[in-house]
Formats: structure tokens, C-alpha cells, sequence
């Protein structure tokens, strides 16, 4: 009996412990869960450094789905291939719905800083702004590129240079 009490008091220890540890570094999985909430940080771009929200102006197409969303990128990775010059971004789509729209800078110049990015953002917005789109709804000297974004139902946009940085823009 004996032994059976010293076998009950060690495996009631070692019950103790294991509960002990999983208490003391809950805390750790927690925030280590909230580090790889984006899974795509580390692998096409590096962890966030800065956020922003956009309140969009537009609202999202009824028409606005997961094929049309890459279809968009279609376009755009299409239109930068057919340039006599290699592309200076990556454009895709993320997310099951197609709904995080990523862009990556490749040539190392044009996002090389935040406000280089930005300044590709309003590149990207003059070309929406001479879109058919955007004149049929008179709307081409209002809405930006985020709102076209928006429009076509992504929920986010993550500029990044791919090396230093990486903004995300929540579309609301």
C-alpha cells in the first residue's frame, strides 16, 4: 500500500508540474499565436511595421466575388509582362476569398520607402481615375485605387518592398 500512495504522490507531482507549465507559458502561445494571425508575413513580405485604416468612399460592387478579384490581378500582372521593362511590382490575391490584395516591390527603387510606395498607390490611382469605370460613374476625380480595391471586395492591401518593411491598409 505503500507504494501504491508514493506512486499516487508522484503522479499527483507530476500532474502538478505539467499543469504548471502549461499555465506559465500560456501566456507565450497566446502572443506567439497573435504574431502568425498573418500568415503571410514572412513569406512574401516581412512582419508588419505600420497600419493604417482607409474609410472608403466606395462601397462594395454587388457584382464584387472571388473571380473577379483575381481576375483583377489577371489584368494587372498581364499589363505589366506586356511593358518593354521588367515589372516593378507583384500584384496578387490572398486569402480564401481572394480578399487581401498584396504588393511587393521588385525593381528595390520604387519601394524602397513607405512614401515611395505611396506615391506607386497614386500611380495606381491615376490609372483608375482614367478608367471607364470610374468615368461612368463620374466618380474619377473623387475615388483613389483604394477605393477601387474596395469596390472589388478586397479588405485589405499589404504594400511591402519585400526586404524592410511591410504597411497594411484595412479597407472599411
Amino acid at each position: 500500500m505503500p507504494s501504491q500512495i508514493h506512486k499516487i504522490n508522484s503522479l499527483s507531482a507530476l500532474i502538478a508540474v505539467v499543469l504548471f507549465l502549461a499555465l506559465a507559458t500560456a501566456p507565450t502561445i497566446v502572443r506567439a499565436a497573435d504574431a502568425t494571425q498573418d500568415r503571410h508575413s514572412g513569406y512574401y513580405y516581412p512582419s508588419i511595421s505600420s497600419t493604417e485604416v482607409y474609410r472608403a468612399r466606395a462601397p462594395v460592387m454587388n457584382t464584387a466575388h472571388r473571380e473577379m478579384r483575381i481576375g483583377f490581378i489577371v489584368a494587372q500582372t498581364n499589363g505589366q509582362i506586356q511593358r518593354n521593362y521588367p515589372p516593378r511590382y507583384a500584384i496578387f490575391a490572398k486569402g480564401a476569398e481572394a480578399e487581401k490584395l498584396i504588393i511587393v516591390g521588385l525593381d528595390g527603387n520604387s519601394f524602397a520607402t513607405l512614401h515611395r510606395a505611396r506615391a506607386v498607390m497614386a500611380q495606381l490611382t491615376a490609372a483608375a481615375r482614367g478608367s471607364a469605370l470610374f468615368r461612368n460613374m463620374a466618380v474619377e476625380d473623387l475615388f483613389t485605387f483604394f477605393d477601387l480595391a474596395k469596390m472589388l471586395g478586397f479588405s485589405q492591401i499589404t504594400i511591402s518592398d519585400g526586404k524592410s518593411y511591410a504597411h497594411k491598409v484595412t479597407l472599411e
